[in-house]
């Protein structure tokens, strides 16, 4: 599938670049620990805000969220319950849940939906889920849960608020949910500086891999076979069991959700492991290992569910006049659910 090849082959190409970076070392010792810091706290926050306040709030209420909600939920809680039971930390708990439960909707799920799926507006459900609802609730718990002087009630009251990445998030919502116009003087500095997080994080991943040697070694080793396994396996066989059997869902948007469903972990959650000093290890082999396995786990789910319609009537529209060769042209979460492309014969695509 040219699609799944071409979003991992630009995160290969990033992460190997930051590989080079940490060998080389041209950032120092403490460059990763920089680019950590500066996506956590000032470029992945403007990049959720940014593309939450223009984002269209309403494709929160379909029914492709619902299968992702339960899905994502039902694979963090057998994580959470298989690592109680063998008495995990509460940072491991949290960031070994999130591995297997959080996609990476943004740089490799984008290019993914535009590609294989057609239309990039089908991460647009699980992208604000998981910026509006699981983001904030696990930042919240990892500052909890962070070693330290005890909180008083107030302070843990407010702990989302005092984060950045809740912040960014909290203040998209807003603006989307009230409609007011974000003037473009205002705008396009925040685009331009959230246009560092994902390069950034990337970067820290790359440096990050040197003289880790192979993933899934040492004493984190049933972790993160755990984690990789429930992502890239449970998860999607829960989404297509839902959709199939619960709300009856066929064709196209049966393998959406599923797609969706097996795309890896996402790469900044080894930026909240990395700020937070907890379970590093564990996010960066998690992520690198569910990543690799996702390449067949989305080839097989494309070949089963997708026949043979999905690489001739699903091809990604190109931009310029829709001249061979061009790039795809920038893509905006704002596309109301009846403006899918239509699907074999003219039909039109369920949301």
């Amino acid at each position: 599938m040219l699609g799944v090849l071409n979003g991992f082959m630009v995160i290969a190409v990033v992460v190997g670049a930051g590989y080079v970076i940490g060998l080389r070392g041209y950032l120092g010792d403490e460059g990763r620990h920089v680019l950590t810091r500066l996506a956590f706290g000032v470029a992945t926050p403007c990049l959720l805000f940014t593309t939450l306040a223009r984002s269209d709030l309403s494709i929160l209420l379909s029914t492709r969220l619902l299968v992702t909600a339960i899905s994502t939920s039902a694979a963090a809680v057998l994580f959470a319950a298989i690592g109680l039971r063998n008495g995990w930390r509460a940072g491991q708990l949290t960031i070994g849940a999130l591995c297997s439960s959080y996609v990476n909707a943004a740089n490799l799920g984008i290019p993914i939906a535009v590609y294989v799926l057609g239309d990039a507006s089908l991460v647009a459900p699980v992208l604000l889920f998981q910026q509006i609802v699981i983001t904030p609730l696990a930042l919240t718990v990892l500052d909890l849960t962070r070693p330290g002087e005890r909180q008083t009630l107030a302070r843990r009251l407010t702990t989302p608020f005092r984060n950045p990445m809740a912040v960014g998030t909290l203040a998209g919502v807003t603006m989307a949910a009230t409609g007011l116009p974000l003037p473009r003087p205002a705008l396009e500095p925040l685009t331009l500086v959230g246009n560092m997080s994902v390069p950034a994080v990337l970067l820290a991943f790359g440096i990050s891999l040197c003289g880790s040697g192979l993933p899934a070694r040492g004493d984190n080793r049933p972790a993160i076979w755990l984690s990789a396994a429930i992502k890239t396996v449970v998860q999607p066989l829960i989404a297509w069991a839902l959709a199939a059997a619960v709300f009856r869902l066929r064709g196209d948007a049966l393998l959406d959700v599923v797609v969706v469903a097996a795309l890896p972990a996402a790469q900044n959650l080894y930026t909240y492991a990395s700020e937070y000093r907890v379970a590093e290890q564990l996010a960066r082999e998690s992520i690198l290992l569910s990543t690799l396995l996702s390449v067949p786990a989305l080839i097989t789910v494309a070949a089963l569910l997708g026949g043979s319609g999905i690489t001739h009537s699903r091809q990604p529209t190109a931009g310029n006049g829709g001249r061979s060769g061009d790039a795809v042209r920038p893509v905006r979460l704002r596309t109301a659910p009846t403006s899918r492309s239509s699907g074999p014969g003219g039909r039109r695509r369920p949301w």
